[in-house]
């Protein structure tokens, strides 16, 4: 059985997007998913990437184009009342419910949908309250508890930094890093054998000298 690393960020449209198609992406195959959460703004700021919210034509394109796509792959998407939002208290909470720095399933449908359905205040008081209590059959409690979670969430976005991952969602498979909604067919053509993974055409695509120099 092969495993794959699906590396989230909460704050990302993306992500709850790719998390919603990935079942289908991954029919057929006998696959472990470790769901790891990570802090996206960390992964942004190793490259100097303001990411979509830091240019105002991009930052309303992107949020017109994931309420377009969660209309349309049917799982819904709503902007919510204020992004984007600082994660850490979903990221930190999500990870009191796991294991190894890695949450079920469950756990990562029950938050993405808080953020992403319905439009309402992601950090709202009383609606993190209730999430809470969906998730309290999992959750740990206490200081200890707490800093586990935030230390899994430091050794999580280390990680995904080593495998090379500059954003989410990013999924690892055999050293191999998917990045983003639009990776997962080819994800799930490497899972089918896909022949252009066997002819040397990863590496080569990536092997090529800059054309811009710096100034």
């Amino acid at each position: 059985m092969k495993t794959i690393d699906f590396y989230l960020d909460f704050v990302s449209p993306y992500a709850w997007l790719a998390f919603d198609a990935l079942p289908q992406a991954l029919q057929g195959h006998s696959v472990h998913v470790r769901y790891r959460p990570v802090l996206l703004g960390a992964l942004l700021q190793q490259h100097a990437n303001p990411g979509p919210a830091g240019i105002a034509d991009k930052r309303a394109w992107t949020y017109r184009h994931v309420s377009w796509l969660g209309e349309r792959q049917g799982c819904g998407l709503q902007m919510p009342a204020q992004h984007p939002f600082n994660p850490l208290p979903l990221l930190r909470l999500a990870l009191r419910t796991g294991q190894g720095g890695c949450i079920n399933r469950f756990t990562a449908d029950a938050i993405f949908r808080h953020v992403w359905l319905g439009g309402a205040d992601a950090l709202e008081p009383q609606r993190l309250q209730a999430l809470q209590q969906t998730l309290a059959e999992q959750l740990r409690s206490g200081d200890a508890a707490e800093q586990e979670a935030k230390q899994w969430l430091r050794s999580n976005t280390d990680a995904a930094t080593a495998a090379g991952a500059f954003g989410v969602p990013s999924m690892v498979l055999d050293g191999q890093l998917f990045w983003g909604l639009d990776g997962l067919p080819m994800l799930s053509a490497c899972l089918n054998g896909d022949a252009w993974f066997a002819d040397g055409h990863w590496e080569a695509a990536a092997n090529r000298p800059s054309g811009l120099t710096k100034a």
